[in-house]
């Protein structure tokens, strides 16, 4: 009877044995699924950032396209409207030199 019991508890030793090799089996690969997927993780992040910056950086450009075009047309409707005043004005100061010239002498107020 004692060997009996003896023998029970050996088989139960074993078999306790086998399912802690099995779990620590299953664990191990249980961190090793997780690294993996950790490591893909990582590299799809990677992708993404790149993406990310690839698409911030044409939209960016983008921008500056627009504001160098908008710089540009607010400097040519400026630099028209100056040469237009400047004509303007050239054309008031011949007609005073010429009002001047032609005129008879007044005195100066």
């Amino acid at each position: 009877m004692v060997d009996e019991s003896l023998k029970r508890l050996l088989d139960a030793e074993a078999k306790a044995e086998l399912i802690i090799s099995s779990a620590d089996t299953e664990r191990q690969q249980a961190i090793e699924q997780a690294r993996h997927d950790a490591h893909e993780a990582e590299q799809q992040h990677a992708v993404r950032v790149s993406e990310i910056h690839a698409s911030f950086l044409a939209q960016a450009e983008q921008r500056a396209k627009q504001t160098i075009a908008e710089l540009k047309r607010r400097y040519s409707e400026r630099s028209a409207a100056l040469q237009r005043t400047a004509e303007q004005r050239r054309q008031q100061s011949l007609a005073t030199a010429i009002a001047l010239l032609t005129s008879p002498e007044q005195p100066e107020p």
